[in-house]
């Protein structure tokens, strides 16, 4: 008898490996067409400086991540957004949080700014369309920021 592996939500409904690769991809392709547009993502122009989208079943994210391998780089475009703080906060995204040195469970430390929407599960479709309006509200916000300072973000030799 072969064992399947089941992940708990908040429902305490179990879902194998399988039905929760279902679930997230249709997750996606619901989101993709509530809200059909080209995201910028990691189309930045700037070597490991991507946007990214995480969901599982406790939060929501919308993240800036700069994994440079270079530490001196990814250091200094996340002092540039720092530098910018205070604007991004002001006119683009409340509540950011900024972490210079962010280890990733794989032990990778990347720097990373991120907001999130905790109480939302992606097993519970009953969430998805706040997550969706989280995803856009944000993201357009961040992506409307990058492109007017992108410019000054690059430029950090």
């Amino acid at each position: 008898m072969a064992l399947r592996k089941f992940s708990k939500t908040k429902t305490n409904k179990m879902y194998s490996k399988e039905e929760t690769q279902k679930l997230k991809r249709e997750f996606w392709v619901t989101f993709a067409e509530k809200y059909p547009r080209k995201w910028v993502l990691y189309d930045t122009k700037i070597k490991d400086f991507s946007f990214k989208f995480y969901v599982d079943n406790k939060k929501a994210q919308v993240l800036i991540d700069i994994e440079h391998r270079n530490d001196d780089l990814r250091t200094g475009y996340f002092e540039k957004l720092e530098a910018l703080k205070s604007i991004l906060e002001e006119e683009f995204v409340k509540d950011l949080v900024f972490e210079k040195n962010y280890v990733l469970e794989n032990g990778k430390t990347i720097s990373r700014i991120w907001i999130e929407k905790l109480g939302v599960s992606v097993s519970n479709r009953s969430y998805w369309d706040e997550i969706f309006s989280f995803y856009n509200e944000k993201m357009s916000a961040l992506e409307l920021f990058y492109s007017e300072y992108d410019d000054f973000i690059k430029d950090v030799n």
